[in-house]
Parts: structure tokens; C-alpha cells; sequence
């Protein structure tokens, strides 16, 4: 039995691979309207997320669509194609944790 007042659940163990270089992290709120399609788009570093509030249909490449609701977290790979992190009916705010380089600033590319 545990009598702890803490508890500790693990939401994401996500490897980053041993070339990657992070000398500093960048939280930002991000809030998205509701019925935005956010296009397909790419970072220049590892994104980590929670979801505040809301909801957003997700998607990496050609994977699977998965609709993330407050509390989930989710994990944008530097250099790859984040298809879809679109809005329906209602708004989604997040915090997106930028993993960063030394001297560089968070970048987003939208794909043709």
C-alpha cells in the first residue's frame, strides 16, 4: 500500500538520440482559434507539448491522426513533418517546450 500524498506518472520517455545538442529550453503558451487548419510545418529543434485546454487533430508525416485533449502531451521531432495540428470546433492552448541549441532561436517552416 502507498500512503504517499505524491504520486508520479510517466506521460512520455521519447529518446532524442545521442547527436542531439540542447543547451537551453524555451516554454511558450501557444493558443490556436478554433476551425485553423495550422499546416504542414517543421522546427528546427525537438518540440515537446501539453495540452491546457482544448483539443487538436495531430499528426506526424503520414502516421496516424490523433486528437489531443487537455492534459495529453505529444513530441514534434526536429526536422520532420508535422502534418496536421489543426482545430475544430473549439480553441487549444499549450505550452510547447522548444529544445534548443547554443544561440538558437525556435523556428517554424511551413512546407509547400
Amino acid at each position: 500500500m502507498n500512503d504517499s500524498p505524491i504520486s508520479r506518472s510517466t506521460l512520455l520517455d521519447q529518446h532524442l538520440g545521442s547527436a542531439t545538442d540542447v543547451s537551453h529550453v524555451e516554454v511558450r503558451r501557444i493558443s490556436i482559434s478554433p476551425f485553423t487548419v495550422g499546416g504542414a510545418h517543421t522546427h528546427n529543434g525537438p518540440v515537446f507539448g501539453v495540452i491546457e485546454s482544448g483539443s487538436a487533430t495531430f499528426q506526424i508525416g503520414q502516421g496516424d491522426e490523433t486528437i489531443l485533449r487537455a492534459g495529453d502531451v505529444f513530441y514534434e521531432p526536429a526536422d520532420v513533418v508535422i502534418s496536421k495540428f489543426d482545430t475544430a470546433d473549439e480553441a487549444v492552448v499549450f505550452l510547447g517546450y522548444f529544445l534548443l541549441g547554443e544561440g538558437a532561436a525556435p523556428e517554424i517552416t511551413f512546407c509547400q
